[in-house]
């Protein structure tokens, strides 16, 4: 863990840390509950748990189609990028916006 800067302290850093953890949850299924119902007062927890509960509810509707040839399996994969873009982004400490699914997300008030 690199030297907390500008004066912070270790657990201020520490924190931070922590959020991406949890934040980069957001993007594996269900787990986008545990920042979401865990972390209200985190701002970057919170944007990234309504992109995943976007990008999860994306994943069942998209669970009826997967299975046709072509276009189920581009809408997989673009699913499986879109997480993993977003676990990416996240892990670096990142307010990334997903095409799309971002602007949805932005409508939800928990």
């Amino acid at each position: 863990m690199p030297l907390p800067k500008n004066g912070s302290s270790a657990n201020e850093t520490k924190g931070v840390f922590d959020d991406k953890i949890v934040a980069a949850m957001s993007y594996f299924w269900i787990l986008f509950l545990i920042p979401l119902l865990s972390k209200k007062d985190s701002k970057f927890c919170q944007f990234h748990a309504k992109q995943g509960l976007v990008l999860f509810l994306v994943e069942v509707v998209g669970s009826l189609v997967f299975w046709i040839p072509v276009f189920g399996w581009a809408l997989f994969v673009l699913v499986v990028a879109a997480a993993v873009m977003g676990i990416i982004k996240t892990l670096a400490g990142e307010y990334w916006e997903m095409p799309v699914i971002g602007q949805y997300a932005k409508k939800i008030n928990l």
